[in-house]
């Protein structure tokens, strides 16, 4: 995915047009395409703000996200569960099919953290300590 435009170059492009010129001269003015000072235009006009909308996906979604507590506590109970060994229990349990890996992304973005001990066994734990 691409980056947005910087918010000062899409005010200069913005003024201009508000300043009487055509989008079009905008655009070649300041060498970017006719299609951007177009839908600039557009949604300065709708939203009142130059600023580039939100990229990706909303937040919070995901066909993990109504199954995570189940998650949690499968961990909780079980804290050095692979990742294979949850997928198989999600399939079997809830019938979802999920990559191991998946299910890896979401723990972490819940706050679960996996860390070797001394004895070199892994256990998950609640988030880390900080400098930890």
């Amino acid at each position: 995915m691409g980056k947005p435009y910087s918010i000062d170059l899409r005010e200069r492009v913005q003024a201009e047009v508000e300043g009487g010129g055509s989008r079009r001269a905008a655009a070649r003015r300041y060498d970017v395409s006719a299609s951007f000072a177009v839908k600039l235009a557009d949604r300065v006009s709708r939203t009142g703000s130059a600023a580039a909308a939100r990229q990706g996906r909303p937040p919070g979604g995901g066909k993990l996200a109504p199954h995570l507590t189940a998650l949690l506590e499968w961990v909780a109970a079980e804290p050095d569960i692979t990742m294979p060994e949850l997928a198989a229990k999600l399939k079997a349990e809830q019938d979802v099919t999920v990559h191991p890996a998946s299910l890896s992304r979401v723990l972490l973005k819940a706050g679960l953290s996996f860390k070797k001990n001394a004895a070199g066994l892994g256990s998950r734990a609640r988030g880390r300590a900080p400098g930890a």
